[in-house]
């Protein structure tokens, strides 16, 4: 079993910054891709970014390219997502998700296995 944790959500204003964390822990056994989705109401769940296992390569979607920076820590099992320049139009859902493909980032959701919860992000104007 695979637990994926996203926690850093909250309300902020247009401009602010915010980092989300993802923690993963459970039965792990071999390397993983990580990516960042997210889903706002009325709209379909969106790939926000991702990051490959040995962190070399990242995966931005043009809305949030230049204002959002995904890392990973391997030691730790965590993953973060930095978002700056925030706009009302970021206010989501936002959600982690593991991928066994560990080279090149996918961004189809059905690329990933195992996914969080989400944590919830407004963004006020």
């Amino acid at each position: 079993q695979v637990r994926v944790v996203e926690s850093g959500g909250g309300l902020v204003q247009a401009g602010d910054s915010l980092r989300l964390s993802c923690s993963a822990s459970g039965r792990i056994f071999s390397p993983y891709s990580m990516g960042w989705f997210r889903h706002a109401p009325g709209k379909e769940r969106e790939f926000v970014g991702g990051i490959n296992f040995s962190g070399r390569s990242t995966e931005y979607s043009h809305s949030v390219k230049g204002r959002f920076t995904i890392s990973r820590d391997n030691a730790r099992n965590m993953g973060y997502l930095q978002m700056t320049s925030l706009k009302p139009e970021d206010t989501a859902d936002y959600y982690c998700a593991l991928t066994k493909r560990t080279i090149v980032v996918p961004t189809a959701i059905d690329a990933y296995e195992y996914w969080g919860q989400g944590t919830p992000v407004t963004v006020s104007s």
